[in-house]
This record gives structure tokens, C-alpha cells and sequence, in this order.
């Protein structure tokens, strides 16, 4: 009887060898990641009179090959093993502490490739909430990613996150929302999570693949091969998914077609505000900036990223302002914030990648004010289609003086 290697497995697509050991791809579907969770299997296999027959039972090189070949697979299994291995489980206290399970850090310095990941990484910098990072790959029973736990509840789903957050902690950055404006915050909200999200996920894991590869931070002797293999299952997975939606049955013109429209709806709906709900952030700002910050930093020369620094300009400078102001540890280039028609100098990439804070409260690295962010004072990045510059004072980079003489000017401005 001989005997033959395989893979078991139920789910698509993190594959996982051995117990307890996986490794995240990254976006797979709307506010999910789906999984491949299996283990190497050894299965009998029928002798029907083939090759191995013909070689007679006591055939030397017979027994040779049974050796080399179990030799083989034995190194084989150990060398995934080792490879694929992200970390090993452990049990978390999450007593009275946020642990947020999301996927590690890009390699240009964004926070994340998920806009998901983003959007509840930022809505706790937002309502303050220390939390701690968690860069297992390990996916909630949903099979979803981002996901907290909390005195040992787990909650995955952001839009569930966040609701579990303001019933247990309290926290609510819609309190002052008016119910028309709860309305219009739930319908943008669902516009960008079900409808932009699958035109910016087409961009990054189809249409530029190789570009988000790159991104991928992955290590060992075999790091451009996992990347290469992760990064086309992500972009099958993504296509098959979007095909489910509806939306990938159109062509690529059309696919942007849409993103356009909704891009365009945004800047409309945020105009000259400074968070999209007027001068007070609301949970919507941490939606937006999740799926726009894709556009603006991970998808150099594409469409999206054309229209977010040339001519939808205000959308550029509302995510700077969120990244200011919420992320003080995130460094980008003057350059990288508007676009000059050279993919090559738009993909420059950050010159200092984003730390992964084990620990992290805002508290501790900048007021409300935006004082942090006020050391680029008096430089300016004007876009060559407005004539509005990125580092205007109401992204919270101007002087004192220029503070003060904004908010005589304009009163109702909360800088």
C-alpha cells in the first residue's frame, strides 16, 4: 500500500498547518476575511497495476524512493510549518482591556490595508479608548477581521463593535447628531462599506495587484514567494466575491465608473465642512477615512488616488486632518499628499513606518487641539487643481496667530 500528501480543509483562504498556526492575506470581503483553515493529511492510495507495480517488490530504488520521498515530505511539512507560522495562540486577559485583533502592519506605513482595520483603529483614537494591538492573523468565530475582545466578550462586525463600545464604555461621537443627520450618517456609511469599498478592493487586489504585493510585510527565505501565492488567492477571492455582489460583473471602466460616483458624492456631502457631520466628528468621519486613506496612500498613480489629490482636493485634506490629528506617529511626505501626474513620485512611500503600539491612548501623544501636528507650520502643498493648500490652517498646522485670526473670522470653525 503507498501512501499520498494532501491538504484538508473546509473554508477559503489562510492556511493554517498544524494546530493553531494561520496566516492572514488580507481583504477578502466587505468587514471580512475569510480563512482557509486546514491540516496536512496522509491518505492510502490504491495500486492499480501502474508504474509502481512494474518495478517488482523488491525493486532497491523501490524502497529508496519510499525513503527520499518520506524524507521529503517530512522536511517539506516542517518548512511550512515554520514558515507559515504566523504566532501561537495565547490566552488574553482582556479584563477591562480593548484587545483589537487585526491584520499586521504594511510595509509603506499605513495602519492598515484593511479599511476596516483603519476605520475601528481610528474610531479609538477617536473616542480615546486605550486599546491593545493584536497582529495574530487570528480571525473571530465569524470569520471576520477587525474583531475586540473585552472582560473576555469578543465582538466582530465594526458596525457591532461600536455599538458594544457605547453601550459598555459609554462612548458615543453621535450624541449631538440630529435623528435627519443619524439617517444621513447610516446611509453614507452603508453607500461606503457595501458599494466604494468593493470598487477600492477591485483596485488594490485586482486591477493593481502587483503594486499592493509589495505592501505585504513578510519575512523569511521564502517572503517574495508567500506574498506572490497570498496576494493572487486574495485577488481570486476578491473577484469571485465581487462577482456575488453584482458589482464585479461589470467591466473595469465601469467598476470606476462607480467609485467616481460615490467619490464625488462625498466631496459634495463634505463641501467646505471640516468632518463630514459639520465642526464635531462623528463616527461617519471614522468610516470615510478608513476607505479614502486607500485611495490617498496605498494606490499610487491609480484613478482613485488621481481624483482624491487633484480634483476632489477637499477629500485630501480631510484625511490629512484625520491623520493628523489621530495618528501623530504616521509620517507621510509633502509629496505624497497630492498628485502630480508621476506614479514614480507619488509612490515614494512613507520614510518612516508606522510603529506597532502594543498599548496605545491618544491621551498620552496629543490634546484635542492638534497641537502635535503643529511642527510643519508655514509649509505649503498646493494641489494642481485647487487652490486650496494641504497644510491650510484648518488642518491644524498653522501657527497660533493664523489659529487665532481663523476663529475671529470664522467663529462657528472648531480648530
Amino acid at each position: 500500500m503507498y501512501w499520498g500528501a494532501g491538504f484538508a480543509s473546509s473554508r477559503p483562504c489562510v492556511v493554517e498547518l498544524g494546530r493553531n498556526h494561520s496566516l492572514p492575506l488580507g481583504l477578502c470581503g466587505a468587514d471580512q476575511h475569510q480563512s482557509l483553515y486546514g491540516y496536512i493529511i496522509a491518505f492510502p492510495l490504491q495500486d492499480y497495476g501502474g508504474i509502481m507495480s512494474a518495478l517488482g517488490s523488491d525493486s532497491w530504488w523501490k524502497k529508496t524512493l519510499y525513503i527520499t520521498g518520506g524524507a521529503l515530505l517530512a522536511a517539506a511539512a516542517y518548512l511550512l510549518h515554520e514558515l507559515l507560522a504566523i504566532r501561537k495562540e495565547q490566552e488574553l486577559d482582556s479584563k477591562d482591556a480593548i484587545i483589537l485583533h487585526q491584520f499586521s502592519r504594511p510595509k509603506n506605513g499605513v495602519p492598515s490595508l484593511s479599511p476596516f482595520c483603519l476605520k475601528i483603529e481610528t474610531y479609538l483614537r477617536m473616542v480615546d479608548l486605550p486599546y491593545q494591538n493584536y497582529f495574530d492573523g487570528k480571525l473571530s468565530p465569524q470569520g471576520k477581521m477587525p474583531w475586540i475582545e473585552y472582560n473576555h466578550q469578543q465582538v466582530s462586525g465594526s458596525e457591532f463593535i461600536v455599538d458594544f463600545l457605547e453601550e459598555k464604555l459609554g462612548v458615543n461621537l453621535n450624541k449631538n447628531l440630529t435623528p435627519e443627520e443619524r439617517a444621513v450618517s447610516r446611509a453614507v456609511t452603508k453607500m461606503v462599506e457595501e458599494h466604494l469599498y468593493w470598487t477600492i478592493a477591485y483596485c488594490q487586489w485586482v486591477d493593481n495587484l502587483e503594486e499592493t504585493q509589495k505592501l505585504l510585510a513578510m519575512s523569511g527565505p521564502l517572503s517574495d514567494t508567500l506574498k506572490w501565492l497570498l496576494s493572487h488567492l486574495n485577488g481570486s477571492m476578491v473577484r469571485r466575491e465581487m462577482y456575488g455582489h453584482g458589482i464585479g460583473r461589470f467591466s473595469k471602466e465601469e467598476v470606476y465608473a462607480l467609485m467616481e460616483k460615490d467619490m464625488r458624492t462625498l466631496a459634495t456631502l463634505l463641501g467646505d465642512k471640516k468632518y463630514f457631520m459639520g465642526t464635531k466628528i462623528s463616527t461617519l468621519d471614522a468610516t470615510v477615512f478608513g476607505h479614502l486613506a486607500q485611495a490617498m496612500w496605498t494606490l499610487p498613480g491609480t484613478r482613485p488616488e488621481q481624483l482624491i489629490k487633484g480634483e476632489l482636493i477637499n477629500l485630501a485634506m480631510f484625511c490629512e486632518r484625520m491623520r493628523r490629528r489621530f495618528w501623530p506617529e504616521w509620517f507621510v511626505e509633502v509629496e505624497d499628499l497630492y498628485y502630480d501626474g508621476d506614479s514614480e513620485s507619488s509612490s515614494g512611500g512613507s520614510p518612516t513606518g508606522l510603529l506597532d503600539f502594543g498599548l496605545f491612548s491618544r491621551t498620552d501623544t496629543l490634546d484635542d487641539s492638534d497641537s502635535g501636528s503643529r511642527s510643519a507650520a508655514g509649509t505649503h502643498a498646493h494641489s494642481p487643481d485647487s487652490d486650496h493648500s494641504l497644510f491650510d490652517s484648518d488642518v491644524g498646522t498653522g501657527s497660533d496667530n493664523d489659529i487665532q485670526l481663523k476663529e475671529e473670522t470664522i467663529p462657528d470653525l472648531d480648530v
